[in-house]
């Protein structure tokens, strides 16, 4: 028989029920039955339940000794709690200067801001930023610059077109065979380089609204073509169980939507969002996959890894989409333990982005020829798992355009010239055919001597 305990209704998040006398960075209690439902949302049922002990939700000890310093009157279960997370961000100057010592330009930046993208950092991200050092790479995600207001040519608010291809609003269909469904403009941190700052923090006129949802979710019915949706935004985890729930369960009704995405960087910057609940109820949509977006190896936190593991333990392929920003990661060596942290953590490499064309974002803007260069300095130097594939979205709607080094330099004759990550030069035999006109004459010219 189970050793028994008073717990309460509320066993979400992790962490929020200790045993007395346990250790809190240890375990966590949780039921080894279900409860029964509160009468109300107010009222919380007090039962008596048999008990099991599993790994409690991880807190580093520089999270810690943050919430300590910053943070005293939180208790461990409320810092553990994503809602609490939430209702504590950091949103204005007086708050960041608490916790950092602010740059002249930044506070500069942050006072001048309007509009959309304001400052927002959740209390655990924000325990990760470097106090001192304003060119901290994590710091420069999140802090605004005076560069924010620098607009540059070729940059614009919807850079990728996005709202041209939207037949609905919420919903834009670019590709044949899928759609992007943003469900919503709210996020929990702000990246400062974000491709729908339009939208985030102050969503204007996009309405994404349970109304919304119904009209795009329409519009995916009445679409037979269409197998694969991607729920984006903002940040889809920041809506509550029973919001991502009905809306995952409708979009399982549709008999041609084969599969659903995710794309979140909940589990970076809000890793207390992925709680056994969440996941208990993502299990049921199987095909169900994730895209997370990771910028930096300091990024990899217990708390992080704790979160995808939960995420990976639930079944669901995990992905993740890295934009190459300047004097963040735009180096191999920080790319490196990226890629290979990620898939410590059982996360694959997918994307690694050039940096849109947002207004205000040329302070973040490599050449391509870096990326080009990182991915060089990976291929064959890894493990193929960790090389993710480089892509610009082309701006005004053209869609990811993969870059790839020259690994096919020419042909001699009948073979094809390949050059190794080593930058050895093989021959591969592949005699080419002759090409002929639709009734089977040769075509002109000497196709032998043709260049890659």
């Amino acid at each position: 028989m189970g050793r028994e305990i008073l717990i309460t209704e509320e066993v979400e998040p992790p962490g929020s029920q200790t045993p007395l006398g346990t250790p809190e960075e240890f375990t966590e209690f949780v039921p080894s039955a279900p409860i029964s439902h509160p009468t109300s949302k107010r009222s919380t049922a007090i039962v008596l339940q048999p008990a099991r002990w599993m790994p409690r939700f991880a807190v580093s000890v520089r999270s810690r000794a943050f919430r300590r310093r910053f943070f005293p009157e939180a208790s461990p279960v409320e810092w553990n709690d994503w809602r609490w997370q939430l209702s504590h961000r950091i949103v204005d100057m007086e708050g960041l200067d608490r916790v950092v010592r602010l740059s002249e330009d930044e506070r500069g930046a942050i006072l001048r801001h309007r509009g959309h993208l304001p400052l927002a950092i959740t209390p655990y991200y924000a325990g990760l930023l470097e106090a001192g050092d304003p060119l901290q790479p994590l710091r420069r995600t999140v802090v605004p610059v005076s560069d924010e207001y620098v607009r540059a040519a070729g940059e614009a608010e919807d850079p990728l077109g996005e709202d041209g291809d939207s037949p609905v609003p919420g919903l834009v269909h670019r590709y044949p065979d899928r759609v992007l469904f943003l469900v919503t403009g709210f996020c929990s941190t702000h990246c400062r380089y974000c491709t729908r700052s339009r939208v985030v923090g102050h969503g204007g006129d996009y309405g994404l609204n349970r109304a919304q949802w119904e009209r795009a979710i329409g519009y995916i019915e009445a679409t037979p073509v269409v197998r694969d949706v991607l729920l984006s935004g903002g940040d889809p985890l920041t809506l509550s169980d029973e919001a991502l729930d009905w809306l995952l369960s409708r979009l399982q009704r549709i008999p041609h939507v084969e599969f659903v995405r995710i794309g979140t960087k909940a589990p970076v910057v809000l890793p207390q969002r992925i709680t056994p609940a969440l996941t208990r109820m993502l299990k049921r949509y199987h095909p169900l996959w994730m895209s997370i977006h990771f910028t930096h190896p300091d990024e990899l936190t217990p708390e992080a890894s704790q979160a995808c593991g939960r995420l990976a333990d639930a079944g669901i392929p995990l992905g993740s989409q890295t934009v190459l920003l300047a004097g963040v990661n735009d180096d191999l060596e920080t790319l490196r333990r990226l890629v290979h942290g990620l898939l410590r953590i059982r996360v694959k490499p997918y994307y690694l982005y050039q940096c849109d064309p947002i207004v205000g974002s040329s302070h973040f803007r490599t050449p391509v020829d870096r990326g080009l260069e990182i991915i060089r300095g990976l291929r064959g130097h890894t493990s193929g798992y960790a090389v993710p594939t480089y892509v610009i979205d082309a701006p005004g709607g053209g869609g990811k355009v993969p870059l790839l080094p020259d690994y096919a330099v020419g042909r001699d004759g009948d073979d094809l010239l390949l050059q190794n990550y080593h930058g050895n030069i093989y021959r591969y035999p592949d005699p080419m055919k002759e090409a002929t006109t639709g009734n089977g004459t040769p075509l002109p010219g000497d196709l032998d001597n043709r260049s890659f």
